[in-house]
């Protein structure tokens, strides 16, 4: 496996990884938030009768004042401050979340699993996955790409697509990737094969386009590992076993 197919499986898996660490860290502090207690500013205002007579107006200050006290203002009650949640609490707890989002429910069937979380992965991945569509539509422009070549390509990245699969349903079966743990010796164990499938990869696209045409594109910024991680069918992953 090259080094650049080894380096973008990592960086692929890091990606996805990174994504939904930050949903989850965005939605705790969301949280956080909206549970701390406003502050409220209460400006008391007191209303004093006009002064009818000509004296002193410094005078009359201090009567106003002497026969109307200014009130006194109560502190809200305060709720007692929440105690903070250490790195590895917070860690500990987006671990459970992830487990209870990704994870299978207690007599969840197969057929269940898959109607809650195909439409969760196919919404999250919607806009990447058309943007990747128009960058290589773009890029194939670019390189001189002809019809021909891309159809192509897209008959080499069905075997590819399947390859995927079967890799990552054999990772979850066999419990490398858990979605009740965090593994991340098999995470890193489980990159390192996909840019073994993404090196072949590599070599099925050098067989379609010419040199040329492959670093026009590379030229263009497009990159061929991210576009099959994101067009791969992940929807159809086999669910992984009820926890134990």
């Amino acid at each position: 496996m090259s080094r650049a197919a080894r380096v973008l499986a990592v960086t692929t898996l890091v990606g996805l990884a990174s994504t939904t660490w930050l949903y989850f860290d965005n939605r705790s502090l969301r949280s956080e938030l909206s549970s701390k207690p406003t502050a409220s500013l209460t400006t008391p205002t007191t209303t004093g009768a006009p002064s009818t007579t000509g004296g002193d107006p410094w005078i009359e200050g201090n009567k106003r004042s002497a026969a109307f006290p200014k009130p006194t203002v109560t502190p809200e009650p305060a709720l007692p401050e929440a105690p903070k949640e250490s790195r590895l609490d917070r860690r500990a707890r987006r671990t459970e979340e992830f487990a209870a989002m990704f994870g299978r429910h207690e007599g969840e069937t197969e057929e269940e699993y898959r109607a809650r979380i195909g439409p969760m992965i196919s919404a999250g991945l919607a806009i990447p996955r058309m943007r990747a569509v128009e960058n290589r539509r773009i890029a194939e422009e670019k390189a001189g790409v002809t019809k021909e070549q891309s159809a192509k390509l897209d008959q080499a990245f069905d075997k590819v697509y399947s390859d995927v699969l079967d890799y990552t349903n054999k990772a979850i079966t066999d419990g490398q990737l858990s979605p009740y743990e965090r593994n991340v010796a098999g995470w890193l164990d489980y990159a390192g094969g996909l840019g073994g499938v993404l090196g072949e990869a590599q070599g099925q696209i050098g067989k379609v386009l010419s040199p040329e045409q492959v670093k026009a594109m590379s030229a263009a910024g497009f990159e061929w590992g991210e576009y099959l991680g994101l067009s791969a069918p992940w929807e159809k992953l086999t669910p992984p076993p009820p926890p134990k």
